[in-house]
C-alpha cells in the first residue's frame, strides 16, 4: 500500500468539488424532500430538472435532480481554475485512453465529460451561471440550512487505484484507513483540493458507485434541528444513521436517503488540511473510533447500498476485508 507525496503541479488544476448530477422517478417527491424539508434552495426548475443550491452558494447550482426514471448518478462535477484547463483535461484524458467529450450544458456553458481510471462519470467546467448568495436572507433559512456541496463520497472496486488517479490530479491525502495486514493495504481514502479534510473519498466495495454526497452546514445544531424537522414531517426512515461524531475528520454527522435512495450527508466541524507538510491521518479497519469517535458502528446498508453510475458496471472489490458492522 505505497503513499504518495501530494502533487503541487498538476497537469490542470481543479479547484473543488462542484456539484452532482442525479436522475430521480418523482420530481415532486424529490424537490419535496430537498428543498421543503432539508432547506436547499431551488435556483430554477425545468418541466423535467430541479437545480438546487446551499444558502452561501453563488453558483447556479450543486445539486442537479433530472427526472429520468432510474435512480442513477449522471455525473460528479469539479469546477477547475480557467477555461485553459478543460482544454488541459482533455488532452490528459485522451492521453490516457479515457472517454472525453466537450458538451454545452445548461448554466455551464462548455464542460468536459469523462471518466476515471474506475469509469466514474465525471463534468468539468470552469464558469457557472451566478445567483446571489441568501446567507444574509434568514428568512429563506430552512431545514438543515445547508451552507455549501462539500463533497463526494464514491465506493471503489479498487482503493489503491483511484487514490493513484486522483493523487495525479492534485488531490492531497488527508486521511486514510488501512487493513491489519502485512503489508497492510488502502481500504479508504480521503483527500482534498479545496483545503479541508476532502472534496472527494473512496471507500472499499461493489464499485464504482456514489456513496453520498456531503453537504456542509454551519452548526451541529442545525443537524439536531433538521433530526427534528425529518421526524415531524414524515421523513422519521429516511434518516439512516447519526447523529454523531466521525473519528475520521473530526466531522459531526447526518446520513439521509432521497425518496429514491441517494445518501445525502449533513456534515459539519471538520478542520483545516492547507499546509503542505501535514501527514495524514491513519486508521486501522477495526478501530471502533474510526467509523464514529463514540465508538457505534455504522449500520449494514452504509456499507452496501449505494448509487450506480449511469454507463459504469459495477465490479466486486478486489480487496476482501470486513469493517465492524452494527449488529
Amino acid at each position: 500500500m505505497p503513499l504518495k507525496p501530494p502533487v503541487f503541479d498538476p497537469p490542470f488544476n481543479i479547484l473543488r468539488a462542484s456539484h452532482v448530477v442525479l436522475g430521480v422517478t418523482d420530481l415532486a417527491a424529490s424537490r419535496a424532500f430537498y428543498a421543503d424539508c432539508l432547506g436547499l434552495l431551488a435556483t430554477e426548475q425545468t418541466k423535467d430538472t430541479l437545480y438546487l443550491r446551499g444558502i452561501e452558494e453563488r453558483n447556479h447550482h450543486s445539486i442537479v435532480l433530472r427526472e429520468t426514471g432510474e435512480p442513477l448518478c449522471y455525473a460528479l462535477g469539479y469546477k477547475v481554475g480557467e477555461e485553459e484547463d478543460l482544454d488541459k483535461a482533455a488532452h490528459w484524458f485522451r492521453a490516457r485512453g479515457l472517454p472525453t467529450e466537450f458538451r454545452q450544458v445548461p448554466f455551464q456553458g462548455r464542460t468536459l465529460f469523462a471518466r476515471d481510471a474506475r469509469g466514474m462519470p465525471l463534468e468539468l467546467y470552469a464558469t457557472m451561471w451566478r445567483d446571489r448568495s441568501a446567507i444574509r436572507q434568514y428568512g429563506l433559512h430552512r431545514g438543515a440550512r445547508i451552507q455549501r456541496i462539500d463533497h463526494l463520497n464514491c465506493f471503489t472496486d479498487d482503493v489503491q487505484s483511484s487514490f493513484e488517479f486522483y493523487n495525479e490530479l492534485g488531490f492531497k491525502l488527508t486521511e486514510y484507513t488501512e487493513t491489519e495486514d502485512a503489508p497492510p493495504q488502502f481500504w479508504a481514502t480521503w483527500m482534498a483540493r479545496k483545503g479541508n479534510v476532502h472534496d472527494i473519498a473512496f471507500t472499499n466495495g461493489f464499485g464504482p458507485r456514489l456513496h453520498h454526497i456531503g453537504v456542509w452546514t454551519a452548526s451541529a445544531i442545525d443537524i439536531i434541528n433538521i433530526c427534528d424537522v425529518m421526524a415531524s414531517t414524515g421523513y422519521l426512515q429516511n434518516m439512516e444513521r447519526g447523529p454523531g461524531r466521525h473519528g475520521i475528520s473530526n466531522a459531526f454527522f447526518l446520513y439521509t436517503r432521497d425518496p429514491d435512495g441517494h445518501r445525502v450527508e449533513m456534515f459539519t466541524s471538520d478542520y483545516l488540511t492547507v499546509d503542505h507538510d501535514n501527514e495524514p491521518v491513519r486508521w486501522t479497519l477495526r478501530d471502533p473510533q474510526r467509523q464514529t469517535l463514540w465508538g457505534h458502528p455504522a449500520p449494514k446498508s452504509w456499507f452496501e447500498q449505494g448509487t450506480v453510475f449511469e454507463g459504469c458496471p459495477v465490479r466486486p472489490p478486489v480487496l476482501e476485508a470486513q469493517p465492524i458492522v452494527a449488529r
